[in-house]
């Protein structure tokens, strides 16, 4: 929309705001009783044009900042008529590694307005999502009688388990918000109120299993490659042919930092370079451990000097 931020100030201003309660004619207000740096979502989606805007400024020359004063009073604008149903979208991938263009592109085409993060679901607060959500609640509530729809690719970018999925549905539902999902067995706009909710419910529990199974195939993966000697993560700096060296250096009484000084590292990117002091400290360290809780496991545990031994295991007494 091609319009200087005057007249687009005007258009906002020939409807009361809901918000801050201002009659039409006048700016916004905030609670200390300043001009508002910017009109109220309520008010603004008011003008059909505006309704997709994140947010519209008070132009300058009606001084944002300063004490608020009624303005002239105005004609109220007309009753705009029924206006096409608003979608806002939403796209999310867990991960860095993974991309985001294929949902973007799908939602593109639909959606004039997109909301998308890189962030996992086990994150409780996804700051993109609560975007999403709280521009369809501000639009549904100051322009009733449209239809608000959030869009999302599928079902699973939407919520961690099935009871989140399914409340995040009762809040939809109870701010008059539709859920519409472009893939999947549910696609189209979810029905809460039809044959569509038992089937929306079963698969919110799928896709919950569908999680777990992955999760649980992901650590028998993970036992299996430890049993095989190999724990994931980044490789050892000290391989347990340095460590053995490095063990009987320090038998011999050389200190630690000269130790560090004679290993040279093998692998990884620090290849050819000597590891750390404190790497060196570390590994003897847990060397000394290990080779203690073997002498604990073959000895056992050790009797304080001059105890009494009582039971079956006592010798005889000679007479």
């Amino acid at each position: 929309m091609d319009l200087t931020p005057d007249q687009v100030a005007d258009a906002v201003e020939r409807n009361d705001c809901p918000k801050c309660e201002v009659p039409a004619g006048s700016t916004c207000r905030t609670r200390g009783g300043k001009t508002a740096t910017k009109y109220h979502t309520p008010r603004f989606i008011l003008v059909p044009a505006l309704r997709e805007e994140l947010e519209v400024l008070v132009p300058e020359d009606r001084g944002p900042g300063r004490p608020w004063t009624q303005g002239p009073p105005v004609e109220a604008a007309e009753a705009a008529p029924a206006a096409q149903a608003i979608r806002i979208g939403y796209a999310r991938c867990s991960t860095a590694q993974q991309e985001l263009q294929s949902q973007l592109d799908a939602l593109g085409p639909v959606c004039k307005r997109i909301f998308s993060e890189k962030i996992s679901t086990r994150v409780k607060v996804r700051p993109e999502l609560e975007k999403a959500l709280k521009l369809a609640y501000d639009i549904k509530e100051a322009a009733p009688e449209t239809e608000v729809i959030l869009t999302v690719h599928e079902l699973k970018r939407l919520a961690r388990n099935a009871a989140e999925l399914m409340m995040l549905s009762a809040q939809l539902q109870a701010a008059g918000v539709q859920l519409e999902l472009l893939t999947g067995p549910l696609t189209g706009i979810h029905d809460p109120n039809g044959m569509g909710a038992m089937f929306f419910a079963v698969l919110a529990v799928a896709a919950q299993l569908d999680r777990n199974y992955i999760r649980e195939k992901t650590l028998e993966g993970q036992v299996s490659a430890a049993a095989k000697g190999n724990h994931g993560g980044r490789p050892k700096v000290i391989d347990d042919d340095m460590l053995t060296f490095a063990l009987a250096l320090k038998a011999k009484g050389v200190p630690v930092p000269e130790i560090a000084g004679k290993l040279t590292i093998k692998t990884g990117k620090n290849a050819g370079q000597s590891p750390s002091v404190a790497s060196v400290y570390r590994a003897l360290a847990e060397a000394e451990e290990q080779d203690a809780r073997t002498e604990a496991e073959v000895i056992g545990p050790r009797r304080p000097v001059g105890a009494r031994v009582t039971g079956p295991a006592a010798a005889p007494t000679p007479n």
